[in-house]
């Protein structure tokens, strides 16, 4: 199986010509598509969202991903191979949260032309090389054939939440399409706070004394924390967008004080 992950949209061929590469090269392989709605150029929402998705996958799963502003540079192409899963990206930083969850990780760089297309244009790299290289993991090819070991992948200086007396402080990594503000406070930080403490979610003016367990917990309208189906603090509002209505944006600060 391959999945594709790509800031291409759907209005253009980009995305069918990748799939008739993939296609050609292993008629039999099936292809998902996870999202082509990243926004231009976001490397970051890559780095998330291919972090939030490639665990849902069957193992041996090859998950290219193409969100490319330097394409034509001299960035490298990497194939990354954990214990259940292929990347097969830019080398920019996609494969941070992998890099760091991840224990045992192999990466090397792409660097054998016999696997890519014949001619390499300077600004389609996801047709004449990832496309092709992922088509060719699929037949069974090992990732040494590709190229030499790669030491230090990109990594992108993402910080974590930080803990300062009693407040957590975290940020919002991820606005989905009905607002929902995602943030890097896992679920896992919240349960470590002691049950008897009340705390303070604030987030932009909002301010927010519990987690809900579902939506309709609260009035439509209404400013509400929840752990979302991917195990991190989100903020939203019942049947609004919490995006516009609290006016926050990506890298904006969420603080949970703990009284």
């Amino acid at each position: 199986m391959i999945t594709l992950m790509t800031d291409f949209g759907t209005s253009d061929h980009y995305v069918g010509v990748m799939k008739g590469v993939i296609l050609n090269i292993n008629p039999e392989v099936q292809i998902v598509d996870i999202t082509h709605a990243i926004p231009p150029q976001d490397i970051h929402g890559a780095a998330f969202l291919i972090d939030s998705t490639y665990r849902y996958f069957p193992t041996g799963t090859i998950h290219v991903a193409v969100v490319d502003p330097g394409v034509g540079s001299e960035r490298r192409a990497v194939v990354c191979q954990t214990e259940t899963a292929y990347f097969v990206c830019p080398d920019n930083g996609i494969l941070t949260h992998i890099l760091r969850d991840e224990e045992h990780v192999r990466t090397v760089a792409v660097e054998n032309s016999a696997y890519f297309l014949p001619e390499v244009s300077n600004t389609f790299h996801g047709r004449d090389i990832f496309a092709p290289v992922a088509a060719h993991l699929s037949r069974g090819i090992p990732i040494n054939k590709l190229g030499s070991p790669v030491a230090q992948p990109v990594q992108l200086p993402i910080p974590k939440p930080q803990v300062i007396d009693k407040a957590i402080i975290g940020q919002v990594i991820w606005i989905d399409c009905f607002g929902n503000l995602v943030t890097d406070i896992s679920q896992e930080i919240l349960e470590s706070l002691e049950e008897q403490n009340s705390i303070v979610i604030c987030a932009g003016s909002a301010r927010i004394d519990h987690l809900n367990r579902s939506y309709v917990e609260s009035a439509v309208g209404e400013a509400l924390a929840i752990v979302g189906s991917f195990n991190r603090l989100e903020i939203s509002i019942n049947q609004g967008n919490a995006a516009q209505v609290l006016g926050l944006k990506r890298g904006d600060r969420i603080t949970i004080r703990i009284t």
